[in-house]
């Protein structure tokens, strides 16, 4: 009986501490564990299982395939494309975002998926004055339903996968998930798309909060003959009304052009000169036919992010640069990087870029080889360099590549030719020794922190169940869910581990929960397949705080939401899974 009380002791301030954020969550648990080990409550061996179970090794490689996928941005060009210009209404912006980002959740991590769509949605939703608010709980949302839908769309199903094989239990296949996970997905991402515009609030995100400060960029694109807007006007080609961008020059022919009215028609040959931010500036230097410099190693469009990135640096008073105009700096030769836009404090420049006159203090924009800021931060010619946008870009072939080698990992694992995490690992061996990802980027894609948390998990899992604890909690569900027969038991197991994810993250819980499961199994005679799929997806129900779930936080701040704002949208949700749910599991099951 101690030992119960120990532990739960333990659990509980183990639970206190995640909630709070008292210090790193992976400090927490994996202190957690050892103080488990040391006292007697489980073993070494059952202390460090997990740091070897193949549900854990499968998570951490999927890091680095989902590293490699993001060489491609056809999938954010496409959802991008999807949102639409023009006059859409909301609730079908809404379709189309949240079920394209489920389907891809469901097979990608979806951690990298929500960071990569942030910006985007932000820049998106700058660029149409619509507030980004309005659709970063959604994208959340929708890449947690997506992950339900099969065992690879998010961490928490490879853990309850690798502790069933623990266990001796055959693990989930890979769709067995899919037959309730994505008629879930489909219902709510449905009532999302209806009815998620009258919840979510109209909030400033931090970075519009910033925007009086914002500095502003001067940058110049020629319009080459393969810009499919040529002849058509300002309006048409969608330049007007850029938020966070602005067109304020043409020159044609040596003739400036100033105001750019509406109505102003796009030439071949025309050079357009716009003021902005550097993330816009950036993007919009994508645009097919619009050129900065034709320069075949400092494309934009076909950039290696292993090999360039982009740089702020501000040019000193004692610079040997002060005084000459960009072209006869030969910047291009002398620095090995090409100037995308310069920013001059209180001035709006509306000369050519070559034919600036570079003065102290002076910022330019600029992409270059990765070692630019090793190699002349030292130098009298700059005052500061800093690292400016975080971008991953690969050529076309290599996102391409990285698809098909998805596609490949699918197949292996869904028809069983090959377990999970060896389809898994031959396809990030083979993204690395293609060098769509090299080995750096494949360690920084890891998250360690994650992997510490899931494989402690397994352990913790051990000492409830040593203790009795959850065999006690088991007994709580069957005895209260009882009342209402077998289906109360798996709405009971059902609520109790969604309500967990309220404080802890979902990893955790899975583990948390599994000793509790397997014992309302063995106590009630309910087949496995029912709880087991109880579990996951209650696990996986994270919508009713920003701390559950690692894409709920990601887009708390960024968002400019309040906690609120999550359990207003969020407990609806919670109640409306667990439901859908314990109805369609009853059907099938019971």
């Amino acid at each position: 009986m101690l030992e119960m009380y120990f532990t739960g002791a333990v659990v509980i301030t183990m639970v206190i501490m995640l909630a709070k954020e008292v210090t790193n969550p992976a400090y927490v648990v994996f202190s957690t564990l050892i103080l488990f080990t040391v006292t007697g409550i489980i073993s070494v061996d059952q202390a460090f299982r997990g740091f070897s179970n193949t549900g854990m090794i499968t998570v951490g490689i999927l890091f680095v395939v989902s590293m490699g996928l993001q060489s491609s941005g056809k999938f954010i060009k496409a959802i991008y494309n999807l949102l639409g210009s023009g006059d859409i209404s909301l609730t079908k912006r809404y379709f189309r975002l949240l079920f394209s980002v489920a389907g891809l959740s469901a097979f990608l991590n979806n951690t990298p998926i929500v960071a990569s769509l942030i910006p985007m949605i932000k820049s998106w939703a700058k660029e149409h004055d619509i507030d980004a608010s309005k659709f970063l709980i959604p994208l959340s949302y929708a890449a947690i339903l997506g992950g339900m839908c099969t065992l690879i769309g998010t961490s928490t199903n490879l853990v309850v996968h690798g502790l069933l094989q623990n266990s001796g239990m055959e693990g989930l296949s890979f769709f067995e998930i899919s037959k309730i996970g994505v008629p879930v997905a489909v219902i709510m991402l449905t009532l999302l798309s209806l009815f998620a515009k009258y919840l979510l609030p109209e909030t400033k995100t931090l970075e519009s909060r910033l925007d009086e400060n914002s500095r502003d960029f001067v940058a110049e694109m020629k319009v080459q003959p393969q810009y499919p807007y040529a002849g058509q006007t300002v309006q048409e080609a969608g330049l007007r009304n850029l938020k966070g961008l602005f067109l304020f020059q043409i020159w044609r022919k040596g003739k400036k052009i100033r105001p750019v009215t509406p109505d102003e028609k796009i030439h071949e040959g025309d050079r357009l000169f716009f003021t902005g931010e550097v993330d816009t500036i950036f993007e919009l230097q994508k645009t097919q036919g619009l050129t900065v410099v034709e320069d075949p190693e400092f494309d934009i469009k076909n950039i290696d992010s292993e090999e360039v990135g982009t740089f702020e640096a501000v040019i000193s008073k004692n610079s040997s640069l002060v005084g000459m105009s960009v072209k006869e700096s030969n910047f291009r030769n002398r620095y090995d990087g090409i100037i995308l836009a310069i920013h001059r404090g209180g001035h709006r420049i509306d000369k050519k870029i070559g034919d600036i006159v570079l003065q102290p203090a002076d910022t330019l924009f600029i992409l270059a080889k990765k070692s630019f800021e090793e190699k002349w931060k030292e130098t009298q010619d700059f005052n500061l360099i800093t690292t400016s946008l975080e971008i991953f870009e690969k050529p076309p072939w290599k996102g391409n590549l990285a698809i098909a080698l998805l596609f490949v990992m699918i197949f292996l694992a869904a028809t069983g030719i090959l377990p999970i995490v060896i389809a898994a690992a031959i396809v990030a061996m083979a993204m690395i020794g293609l060098n769509i990802v090299n080995i750096k980027e494949a360690k920084d894609a890891i998250d360690w922190k994650v992997l510490v948390i899931i494989a402690s998990s397994f352990g913790i899992a051990s000492a409830l169940e040593n203790s009795g604890i959850a065999e006690l909690v088991a007994n709580l569900i069957i005895n209260v869910g009882g009342i209402f027969g077998k289906v109360g038991i798996i709405a009971g197991l059902f609520w109790a581990t969604s309500q967990f994810t309220w404080v802890v993250t979902n990893n955790a819980v899975a583990a948390l929960m599994f000793p509790v499961m397997m014992s309302i199994g063995e106590s009630t005679g309910l087949g496995m397949e029912p709880l087991i799929l109880t579990l996951v997806l209650g696990a996986s129900t994270c919508f009713a705080t920003p701390i559950g779930y690692q894409t709920n936080t990601m887009v708390y701040g960024t968002g400019g939401y309040e906690f609120k704002d999550f359990l207003k949208i969020g407990i609806p949700m919670n109640i409306t899974v667990c439901i859908i749910v314990t109805i369609i599991i009853s059907v099938m099951f019971l």
